[in-house]
């Protein structure tokens, strides 16, 4: 499994009444064929959020079939090893997110 990380900052000028800050770490995960993009914000550094797949070239929202997706399992597994204790993936239901399966519930404060 090949992983590129990035970090990113998102933000207002400086004098903008209105202002906004994001500062999230960015990470593609590929194994040669199939790519995956999460998330995870400075802020909540024990979370990460799974974004999108692409398989044989096509960038799709996730689907309940890609939790099994041997991609998937390597790339949770290898935040799981950074500290990410709690894993979601955008599934477009409810408030968009969800937990991956064997990961504790995040309750609505928590939700991004």
């Amino acid at each position: 499994m090949h992983i590129d990380i990035t970090h990113h900052v998102d933000a207002s000028e400086p004098d903008d009444g209105y202002g906004y800050h994001y500062a999230y770490t960015l990470y593609r995960f590929s194994d040669g064929r199939d790519r995956l993009l999460a998330r995870s914000y400075d802020d909540d550094a024990d979370q990460a959020h799974f974004l999108n797949i692409e398989v044989d070239g096509h960038v799709r929202l996730m689907i309940d079939a890609d939790l099994r997706h041997p991609l998937l399992l390597a790339a949770a597994a290898y935040l799981g090893e950074t500290g990410k204790r709690r894993l979601r993936w955008l599934s477009g239901r409810g408030d968009g997110y969800e937990p991956l399966p064997a990961q504790p519930t995040i309750g609505p404060a928590e939700a991004p």
